[in-house]
């Protein structure tokens, strides 16, 4: 029999969306937190720029809203944009109020006002931040308010392995099995509301600036479930990596472009002007395409950013975090331009849901990158991400403190099956399908597509799916098979995704298809099996 804990709200994620929402929840509910590494791992502690609000006076939530669809390329749910352009503010704020410290300066009337940076696709200065570790302060801040609450309990080092469902008519979420990483033994929670807040799954890829644990947990267990996805096809690459074979998988803001950075080849020219009107402000599909672009043509591993022609104190105090980890990789990016090259960032597609988060299936919710809300559309606008996660959290909290009657019954949840498993002597098998899903989603599913791209691409995912989901019934689990399982399952949808959309639209760049549609659709892929119980 394994163990089974008990909750009003299960959060499955410990990022900007899932503390956020528990810190919501926890003034009326008994809230868990599971968190699948330590809990200020993730894709926020990671985030450098920013977030985007209308704290400007020459700036408008209207200018917001619009720099959103022009960016999303046609695709944006105008309605949700509007909602999280108009809430910003407020859920700022709210973070603001948690202690959050974003920088300040002095402005004209010798009074302290937020100091807004400006990002790509941005008509306005807008994006509050914290030097270029914003997601570090806001996940440090949010870790530190949870650990005060004694209604919200965080486990960590665990995995989510599947939700449950009810097997009688509502087929309702009442929970989730867990893989305790510590003891190595599978558990359960019940849980009377379910919430994904897992990010994305740019792992699926071979560079990416994510962190390892981004495997797309959350829109894998959901489409078991039963539940609809959509716009999986979006894969933001963000243009600029730093190129080093020492730097992992580090990220060089985009706000360096918005004070000024400078794309370069090899040579030291500048190329950007020759694809954009808007240079290096253009939107980041624009951008990573034209790296691409000129990496291919001239055979180079790399291009080069270039932020030099700005004093060293400038780039010292805007840029702290850059300026040291280049400086330990013998970069001074004072006198030398920086090596990049585009990597997967961010999922634009995910879970389908409604204005307050809900998803297909009853008491089942999801949030932040896990999700797709209609705010992206075809390319989401530089730091909107966190956004999302802020918005939606509280719209979330919202819907679920009016829909948990007092005094619920905890239900005993179904025992897991592991009698006819056996312990694997082959984890190279895990190794070996890791390193080829990625390696060719990479080469077949990257920036630039072809249909015959992807009707490779999908013939090998399908041959990977069987051979894992043999080896999953086999063997106990662990880590590197349940995000393996996650990430081949994902795959598979980004594929199939990109190709039902024979268009060339936002980040979806295809040649065989290289024109836009007159008109804009999502693409919704719905699970063609019975859901699991």
């Amino acid at each position: 029999m394994n163990q089974q804990h008990n909750c009003d709200v299960l959060i499955i994620g410990s990022g900007a969306a899932g503390l956020s929402l528990a810190l919501h929840l926890a003034k009326s509910s008994d809230v868990i937190v599971l968190s699948k590494s330590a809990v200020s791992e993730g894709s926020t502690m990671y985030a450098q720029g920013g977030i985007a609000a209308v704290f400007d006076e020459s700036d408008s939530i209207a200018s917001h809203v619009e720099d959103t669809l022009v960016a999303g390329a046609g695709l944006c749910d105008e309605a949700i944009v509007n909602y999280t352009a108009s809430n910003a503010k407020k859920c700022l704020q709210w973070l603001i109020q948690q202690g959050v410290a974003f920088d300040k300066e002095e402005d004209q009337q010798g009074e302290d006002s937020y100091h807004l940076t400006r990002e790509g696709g941005h008509s306005h200065r807008r994006i509050l931040h914290a030097a270029d570790a914003t997601g570090h302060a806001i996940q440090t801040t949010l870790v530190d308010r949870v650990k005060e609450h004694n209604r919200i309990r965080v486990f960590e080092r665990y995995n989510a392995i599947d939700l449950i469902r009810k097997k009688e008519t509502d087929k309702a979420c009442i929970g989730a099995y867990i893989w305790n990483r510590n003891t190595e033994k599978v558990e359960s929670i019940f849980a009377h509301k379910t919430i994904l807040a897992t990010g994305g799954a740019s792992k699926v890829y071979q560079y990416t600036s994510n962190p390892d644990i981004a495997s797309g947990d959350g829109v894998a267990m959901a489409w078991r479930a039963g539940c609809r996805v959509a716009n999986m096809e979006f894969n933001q690459f963000h243009p600029t990596c730093l190129f080093h074979p020492k730097a992992g998988n580090f990220l060089l803001t985009e706000a360096l472009r918005g004070e000024g950075a400078i794309l370069r080849r090899p040579d030291g020219s500048r190329f950007m002007p020759s694809f954009d009107e808007r240079a290096e402000l253009a939107p980041r599909d624009i951008v990573a395409r034209a790296i691409d672009f000129e990496m291919k043509r001239l055979g180079a591993d790399c291009m080069y950013l270039d932020i030099s022609h700005k004093t060293p104190e400038f780039i010292k105090q805007h840029f702290p975090t850059i300026y040291e980890k280049t400086q330990s990789l013998g970069i001074d990016i004072t006198k030398q331009p920086m090596p990049v090259v585009p990597a997967a960032h961010y999922t634009c597609g995910g879970v389908i849901v409604n204005q307050q988060g809900l998803t297909d299936i009853k008491n089942l919710y999801a949030i932040g990158e896990v999700t797709y809300t209609g705010l992206h559309g075809a390319n989401r606008l530089a730091s909107n991400s966190l956004l999302e996660c802020l918005v939606f959290a509280h719209a979330a909290a919202l819907d679920i403190e009016n829909s948990i009657p007092p005094n619920q019954q905890y239900l005993t949840l179904p025992d897991w099956d592991e009698s006819r498993v056996t312990d694997s002597d082959e984890e190279v098998v895990i190794q070996h399908n890791w390193h080829e899903l990625r390696l060719f989603m990479w080469d077949y599913v990257g920036i630039v597509r072809t249909t015959k791209r992807l009707e490779r691409a999908l013939h090998r995912v399908e041959l990977l799916q069987r051979e894992i989901q043999d080896y999953y019934q086999n063997f106990k689990v662990s880590n590197n098979l349940l995000e393996l399982r996650n990430l081949v399952q994902v795959a598979e949808l980004i594929i199939r995704s990109a190709m039902e959309r024979k268009e060339s639209r936002g980040l979806h760049y295809t040649l065989d298809y290289p024109d836009q549609l007159a008109q804009a659709l999502p693409t919704i892929l719905k699970p063609s099996v019975h859901p699991q119980h």
